[in-house]
């Protein structure tokens, strides 16, 4: 079995930092440890994870990166950012000052399409190459677009496309989605990450179903492009983490020993530099 880095974990607990926007999903409003997910993530062949952002309270942004690097099973931290602040300049000198963090994120898929489209914001994510932080993209697939265009205006930067940019996308709707996959991929800094799916594709989605979205953006990013995430624990609202590694694995079986470990966690290593 190839061993598994796992790219996209979400830990919550709610008993040291605030999560805003957790009374809004009722469903995953509760505690999530670590624990928890290594007792189901271990024997599915993860090794390890890179904590993913949650979306924590903005002053609690460093203190949620420090804390997970901490636990056991964690090979790394993806911390939150503002990067439209005006003081982002001392926030990212803050975080690229933790031993760990190995990239930032701003979720895009819930503001306005104009706030990463301002010079000031680019201007500071070009920032990130200095320290070698990646920056992870968190789209709707109607603004893979937008974050084209913030690509191209950094080109030294390394990014990740979360979710095989199918935020929120109904399964089956494979236009225009597919086509912006096609176009945004010739971006050569840009990795895309095979994660969110089921998690959006509900209850009843299928193996069939489900393949689509995995395989073009496999076939349009190359195998040397793309990385595994279980983003749980949001995959529960469509499955559970043993269901995702197994659709996964069922998914690119066809494929050589030396491009299923690229995808599950040699690209993790190299990119996130674990």
């Amino acid at each position: 079995m190839i061993p598994i880095i796992d790219t996209h974990l979400h830990l919550i607990y709610p008993d040291r930092f605030a999560y805003p926007w957790l009374s809004g999903a009722p469903a995953i409003n509760r505690p999530w440890s670590i624990e928890d997910y290594l007792s189901e993530a271990r024997p599915l062949g993860i090794e390890a994870a890179l904590h993913m952002e949650v979306a924590v309270d903005e002053g609690d942004i460093e203190a949620e990166s420090r804390f997970v690097l901490g636990l056991d099973g964690i090979a790394g931290a993806i911390a939150g950012c503002r990067p439209e602040n005006p003081d982002f300049e001392r926030q990212l000198a803050d975080l690229a000052a933790v031993p760990g963090i190995r990239g930032l994120r701003r979720i895009l898929h819930e503001v306005p399409n104009t706030l990463s489209q301002t010079p000031h914001f680019a201007e500071n994510i070009r920032r990130l190459a200095a320290h070698d932080l990646t920056f992870d993209l968190c789209l709707r697939p109607d603004q893979l677009p937008v974050g084209q265009s913030l690509v191209d205006r950094c080109p030294d930067v390394t990014f990740v496309l979360d979710h095989c940019g199918a935020q929120y996308i109904k399964v089956g709707e494979l236009t225009p989605w597919r086509e912006y996959i096609t176009e945004i991929a010739r971006r050569p800094n840009l990795n895309a990450k095979i994660s969110g799916i089921i998690a959006y594709a509900g209850k009843s989605w299928t193996l069939e179903a489900i393949r689509p979205y995995v395989e073009h953006v496999i076939d349009s990013f190359g195998w040397d492009r793309v990385v595994w995430g279980s983003d749980h624990p949001v995959v529960t609202l469509g499955g559970s983490l043993t269901d995702w590694v197994g659709a996964t694995r069922e998914i690119i079986k066809g494929a050589s020993a030396d491009e299923q470990a690229k995808l599950l966690n040699a690209n993790a290593k190299r990119i996130y530099r674990l």
